[in-house]
């Protein structure tokens, strides 16, 4: 089904965004945004004033930290995962074995 994006405005600090977005994104973009709003105000609300510029940098640094480690956990437990299954295939294939034997 081909859709057109189309503008979606949203708040972020008090302002004003106008972002064209495909209907089936909209939600996503909507929470994407509301979430983006709170971290910049808990960064405001913590810190000296800052211009709008570094409260958004040091977002977007706070939430690429944060999802670069989940991605590394992420892999560390699908590592963990594969493992435990390779050693349980390993286990029902021997145990198969001597029972033809």
């Amino acid at each position: 089904m081909n859709t057109t994006a189309q503008p979606i405005a949203v708040m972020i600090l008090d302002r004003e965004y106008r972002v064209a977005c495909e209907p089936e994104e909209r939600q996503a973009l909507l929470e994407a945004a509301h979430h983006l709003d709170e971290q910049m105000r808990k960064i405001r609300e913590n810190g000296r004033l800052m211009a709008l510029e570094r409260i958004a940098v040091m977002a977007a640094l706070n939430m690429s930290d944060k999802l670069l480690k989940q991605s590394k956990a992420e892999e560390l437990r699908k590592t963990q995962v594969d493992n435990r299954l390779q050693l349980l295939a390993d286990k029902l294939d021997s145990a198969l074995s001597s029972s033809m034997d």
